[in-house]
């Protein structure tokens, strides 16, 4: 028996790509900080796909929780196909008027758990025939988001962090993916901070998490290197590689200021 493992999988694209997985047979096992949630979930994903779930509560942006998590598949003798990097969140605001505590709590979420948690679990992924890592990151990772700095950094991170071992890894067996969704009705705008007017303006092109999972399920299936859901998405995207830095950059400070 094998399992995805998720993180971040409470809510939000998380949550969602449990419910893609779910429906189409996979065992999970859940990892986020809400154990409330995580069993409500568990739960009801048992009762409508008849699949097996186990989850974790735990913070994950504690510098210990990857290796906690791995000791944890490992003590289960959980067999692990498919690996789900998700967790993550943004901080809203200029650089220097947020907490360095704060900062540095995000990017080891956003960075240094994506890392040490595919570290930890990349040999027992190797063990199988083919299996799947896919990384969560964002548009915000094509170019430098104002008041947004280092969360499109956190996420530039991830990109070039999952494109790097893709290629390492090819023969392998293991697939290594990067889903890059654009505004996503989540609460990732009410965790940021960011203001009434903001969350107004992403409400105007967002996605469905329903709508990401499935487009990143289906490119990670289809061993895509980066996979953006939603056209509009793919025109940004496509337009930060030939358009000016200043000109991309100046339109995201002008979408995410006050």
């Amino acid at each position: 028996m094998t399992y995805a493992l998720i993180t971040g999988a409470s809510k939000g694209i998380g949550k969602s790509i449990a419910e893609e997985l779910a429906a189409k047979g996979k065992n999970l096992l859940l990892v986020s900080r809400s154990e409330e949630t995580l069993n409500e979930l568990r739960l009801s994903l048992i009762q409508r796909y008849n699949v097996h779930v186990a989850y974790l509560a735990i913070d994950l942006s504690a510098a210990e929780a990857p290796q906690l998590v791995s000791n944890w598949c490992t003590s289960n003798n959980y067999s692990i196909d498919v690996l789900v990097n998700n967790a993550g969140y943004g901080l809203w605001g200029p650089f220097e008027k947020v907490s360095l505590e704060s900062h540095q709590e995000m990017l080891q979420l956003n960075m240094l758990t994506v890392v040490q948690l595919t570290y930890a679990l990349l040999p027992e992924l190797k063990k199988h025939a083919s299996s799947y890592i896919l990384n969560v990151a964002s548009t915000a990772a094509y170019q430098a988001v104002p008041t947004l700095s280092l969360y499109a950094a956190s996420k530039s991170f991830v990109l070039l962090f999952t494109r790097g071992i893709r290629l390492e890894l090819e023969g392998t067996g293991v697939s290594v993916s990067c889903l890059c969704p654009g505004p996503t009705s989540t609460d990732f705008v009410t965790r940021a901070g960011m203001s009434l007017a903001i969350q107004k303006k992403s409400d105007t092109f967002s996605m469905t998490s329903e709508a990401v999972a499935r487009i990143g399920v289906r490119g990670m299936y289809n061993h895509k290197a980066e996979i953006i859901p939603g056209l509009l998405n793919k025109i940004i995207v496509a337009a930060t590689a030939w358009l000016p830095k200043y000109v991309t950059e100046k339109i995201a400070n002008d979408l995410y200021k006050k």
